[in-house]
């Protein structure tokens, strides 16, 4: 190229006193999500990565519960069905009612159920 010759790219840069990239950079950065939400759906989607809390979803999807039915089910000691469910009510995963001294396990919206379909769906595709 002749020293005194330049690309369009270079005069789209010269126009602005940025280049192209930054341009394009500046542009999808105001389009993200803020840093500190991602971190917040970096942290719901933990715990879509555990089996036993996929398996408390996936019964509450089907019907409230409580720990010793869960236990029962999942054929684990109630003490680590609890623990886990504090973790799920933490990141708003699923909610409780309570009757008399027991409490009764839901998953809190639509929005959960609609996750592990999709997620399902994800892996079943061909």
């Amino acid at each position: 190229m002749v020293e005194n010759e330049k690309n369009p790219r270079q005069l789209a840069g010269q126009e602005t006193g940025r280049t192209t990239e930054q341009d394009t950079a500046a542009k999808l950065e105001a389009q993200l999500p803020p840093l500190e939400l991602l971190s917040d759906l970096a942290d719901l989607y933990k715990m879509f990565g555990d089996s036993t809390r996929l398996q408390i979803l996936s019964a509450l999807r089907i019907q409230e519960l409580c720990v010793g039915d869960l236990a029962d089910l999942l054929k684990m000691s109630a003490s680590a069905i609890s623990h886990q469910l504090r973790t799920l009510r933490a990141q708003n995963l699923v909610t409780y009612r309570r009757d008399g001294k027991m409490s009764y396990y839901s998953l809190a919206d639509e929005h959960v159920e609609i996750i592990i379909d999709m997620g399902l769906q994800h892996i079943q595709e061909e």
